[in-house]
């Protein structure tokens, strides 16, 4: 195992174009990311890896020699895999994209939060010349397969039919068969360019905490998420779901005074201790953090943190059978809430309300809640096609219009990407949906 000091480089955003500039050069698989808050780091990018459809139990299955520790100068991360798993319900009989896709890398580029770039590998060859230059040197890409940008004209979702599902969740929480449901919708595209472009235009304008991008012959995956699904560090876990929004305009603390955002989060909390309790230690199960206010990219949010000590002989695989799909995009009961929301929702969800993100065997693991998620495909014309879903947890006190908005507001901000670059090659447009 090998890390290397690089020192100061580029912006995310600009070492992933030149990333992505030498691999096209190379002919090798394209990079992979995760910006935010991953790892204890600013950013965790893979210079080239290959992301292939895999069974869902392999997604981030290590090597069965299991974690391996290192010493004060080993790497951090080093490397591991890297990878999505779509949400499991509702599954079409041709998906857009893969259910599971994840690939393997033994090299790791780290951004530090005192804004160092490393190397670091599982293996012992030093830093090649042109992937120190692709961080150091790094430029805007004037050539090459980022030369494109990207552009997305958007569809939005019918609103009546996302009102027939709310109040068709109203009247399951009347009967009493669920407490409170997560409705959701999507807003469909057509989309031309390059998703990466959108993806390093998604972080350097808003910052998210829980981002990650993937790519492969099937497609792409942008996840411009700020929500922690679950994380795996030792033998602690821990999950911070996020319910409670209201748009960036409006004061941060009407969400603590908000009854219905209030119990549709402690509702939600109360399920993840639940779902953790299912491969913790006895006892172990602890809320960390309650209802605090954090700002994600065009909205406020209540988040909460869950914390327990995973059983002896737990695996990563054994934490998602519990856990998965992630509570916040469910609802309580969580597996009537399941069954429902196949019946209210006009469409499936694909990706979005999955996961995303990578198992170390140094590191340990972190995965995102997939929201605030593009899928980039093809359909059989070979035309570029795109969805972003977006939703709400639905409560007694729900009012269908303020639920409906709430939709808008979390979609803004991917929305008005385009709207933020200049020439015609940066667009994102769509007009509120209210057929």
């Amino acid at each position: 195992m090998r890390m290397e000091r690089l020192g100061r480089g580029g912006t995310v955003d600009r070492v992933l174009g030149a990333l992505a500039a030498r691999a096209a050069n190379l002919a090798i698989p394209a990079p992979a990311a995760l910006s935010g808050e991953w790892f204890g780091a600013a950013a965790v990018l893979v210079p080239s890896v290959s992301v292939e459809s895999v069974p869902s139990a392999e997604v981030f299955s290590l090597p069965a020699d299991g974690p391996v520790s290192c010493g004060d100068d080993g790497p951090l991360i080093g490397g591991g895999r890297i990878g999505y798993l779509a949400y499991p319900d509702r599954i079409p009989e041709h998906p857009a994209l893969p259910l599971a896709a994840s690939g393997w890398t033994d090299t790791v580029l780290r951004l530090d939060l005192d804004g160092c770039w490393w190397y670091e590998t599982l293996g012992t060859a030093p830093c090649p010349d042109d992937l120190a230059s692709a961080v150091l040197d790094s430029t805007p890409v004037a050539s090459g397969r980022m030369a494109s940008d990207w552009h997305i004209e958007w569809t939005p979702p019918v609103r009546e039919e996302h009102r027939r599902g709310v109040e068709r969740c109203l009247d399951a929480i009347r009967a009493g068969e669920v407490y409170q449901a997560c409705v959701c919708t999507r807003f469909t595209g057509r989309w031309g360019g390059d998703p990466l472009a959108f993806f390093a235009d998604g972080i350097s304008r808003t910052a998210p905490a829980r981002a990650a991008y993937l790519e492969g012959s099937w497609g792409a995956v942008a996840s411009l998420s700020p929500e922690l699904f679950v994380s795996l560090h030792g033998d602690t876990m821990r999950s911070s779901p996020i319910k409670g929004t209201l748009p960036r305009s409006a004061d941060p603390a009407g969400l603590r005074t908000s009854v219905k955002d209030v119990a549709e989060n402690v509702m939600i909390v109360d399920l993840v201790r639940n779902d953790l309790g299912r491969v913790a230690e006895t006892g172990s199960v602890e809320v960390e953090d309650l209802l605090t206010v954090r700002s994600a990219p065009g909205v406020w949010h209540l988040v909460s943190t869950v914390a327990a000590t995973r059983r002896s002989g737990v695996t990563v695989a054994d934490i998602l059978d519990a856990a998965f799909p992630p509570a916040s995009v469910t609802g309580c009961p969580k597996l009537r809430a399941r069954t429902l929301l196949t019946r209210w929702e006009g469409s499936t969800r694909g990706v979005y309300c999955g996961t995303v993100g990578m198992t170390s065997p140094i590191a340990g693991t972190e995965l995102n809640v997939a929201i605030r998620t593009v899928e980039f495909g093809h359909d059989d014309a070979g035309n570029g096609v795109c969805a972003l879903g977006v939703g709400g947890g639905i409560t007694i006190d729900s009012d269908p219009d303020t639920e409906w908005q709430e939709c808008l507001d979390k979609a803004a901000s991917i929305l008005a990407l385009g709207d933020a670059r200049t020439g015609p090659q940066h667009t994102s447009r769509g007009r509120e949906g209210s057929s």
